[in-house]
């Protein structure tokens, strides 16, 4: 059995070094040492050598490989079959990230305990009688999640080989350290090395792993970037804390869209997976209120109808302020600046506070032509009637630009309700017989005279 062996190198330049120490003398940056393994035990404590062969790779032409669709596994949970493209598929690594306390654990448990398949729940943070007291609040009992408190990760494969698991799930990988890399758990080396070891689990056996990441005060995963990099999708946990509802997205997707998106309600026996986004993104109130207009945009494949509110008053300090909330403030400004220009509304001594409610944020361009006449009805304090919602992209030139599958959100807006959709002019409408009134808009001054004429 060969020896463990392992030496220090320089992330910035490469250079290796016997110890560790804080400078490297090539490159002259600070804290870029890392240990790294060159060589370690031939022995592999998950494998199971009666059904593994050695195979040799090779090459094939393009048109020789097979295309058919890989087989996914049902997650029995449709947010995040929808996110991950379809389902887990089989020896693919999945890395979650969020904030502490955001639900990370409280999700995967919850789809652990309602698999059909045999899951390995390993947990570095938390005791079993820890993950008892919170299971039995989400789903009294299952027959095929099984949970390991464990923190080594040789310890963990002699616990899968033991078992076979179909599914294993690691909460956290900064929790986990191996033998052959002496630094503390939660390190770079150790994050990189642990990985590594899961990966070729993964893809040996075929079992599909998830990992739990922790994510700096920046709100990136912590641990080296490579660790993105070497797994096969990134899902992001996002959401307040002090709100209910939490959204997960896809950053990185090697089997499908990342542009997908899940949106759950945090309750006290578990995440609920909100079907109907549109019922939490719009307030519901008695009266039209000035400021406040409907957008209908897109996430992935998912129309969604968001409340824009706006907030326009005089500058008491002398420069006026700029704020957003889910919305890019250098857009607000050149919005604001288009409506100033060629629409002659004085906006430049005015205070500009907007917020997309439910606490997401949205980059559609589409939601434009809301923020405008959310800003217009705050301006003039007059409310948009009720039942209005907008569709559309403001150019420089004060114009309103078409927007993307606007059959789609046409057909969104008429299930949810709505009465009247403002869309582009240049927009091509394939859509028939619809209850729904769909204004056509050049324009920001046409826009002004259907609200406010």
């Amino acid at each position: 059995m060969a020896k463990v062996k392992t030496a220090f190198f320089c992330q910035n330049c490469g250079t290796s070094f016997s110890k560790w120490q804080g400078q490297c003398h090539a490159c002259k940056e600070w804290n870029t040492i890392v240990e790294e393994v060159i060589q370690k035990e031939e022995k592999v404590t998950w494998k199971n050598e009666s059904k593994t062969t050695s195979k040799t790779a090779k090459p094939l032409l393009i048109k020789e490989i097979d295309s058919s669709q890989e087989i996914r596994l049902n997650t029995t949970d449709g947010e995040l079959n929808r996110v991950l493209g379809g389902g887990l598929v089989p020896g693919s690594l999945t890395l979650l990230g969020g904030e502490p306390g955001i639900g990370k654990s409280t999700l995967l448990l919850q789809i652990s305990l309602k698999l059909p398949y045999k899951t390995l729940y390993v947990s570095g943070e938390e005791s079993q009688k820890q993950i008892k007291m919170r299971a039995e609040r989400i789903v009294p009992n299952s027959d095929n999640c099984y949970i390991l408190t464990e923190t080594k990760t040789q310890n963990i494969f002699r616990q899968i080989a033991e078992m076979q698991p179909e599914i294993v799930i690691i909460d956290s990988i900064q929790t986990l350290h191996t033998d052959y890399i002496e630094s503390t758990a939660g390190s770079i080396s150790q994050i990189r090395e642990c990985t590594a070891e899961l990966i070729k689990f993964a893809k040996e056996s075929n079992v599909p792993v998830i990992l739990i990441g922790h994510i700096t005060k920046d709100g990136t995963i912590a641990g080296p970037k490579i660790l993105e990099h070497m797994v096969d999708t990134v899902l992001q946990f996002e959401g307040d804390r002090n709100h209910v509802y939490r959204i997960l997205r896809s950053l990185k997707n090697r089997f499908g869209s990342t542009a997908e998106l899940g949106i759950y309600e945090m309750l006290g026996n578990g995440l609920r997976e909100v079907e109907n986004p549109s019922e939490i993104l719009i307030s519901h109130k008695d009266e039209a209120l000035s400021g406040t207009a409907i957008a209908c945009t897109l996430e992935g494949m998912r129309p969604l109808m968001i409340e824009i509110q706006s907030l326009v008053s005089s500058a008491v300090y002398g420069t006026p302020q700029r704020s957003t909330t889910g919305y890019n403030a250098k857009r607000l400004n050149m919005i604001l600046a288009v409506l100033e220009k060629r629409a002659g509304f004085r906006l430049g001594t005015k205070d500009v506070f907007l917020n997309v409610t439910g606490g997401i944020s949205v980059d559609d361009t589409a939601i434009d032509l809301a923020v405008v006449a959310a800003i217009l009805s705050s301006n003039e304090d007059i409310g948009i009637e009720e039942g209005f919602c907008f569709a559309g992209e403001v150019g420089l030139s004060g114009e309103i630009r078409p927007v993307n599958r606007i059959d789609q959100r046409i057909q969104e807006a008429e299930k949810l309700g709505f009465t009247t959709i403002l869309v582009s002019k240049h927009n091509k409408i394939s859509l028939k017989n619809t209850s729904i009134k769909v204004v056509l808009v050049a324009k920001i001054e046409d826009v002004v005279s259907v609200l406010f004429g």
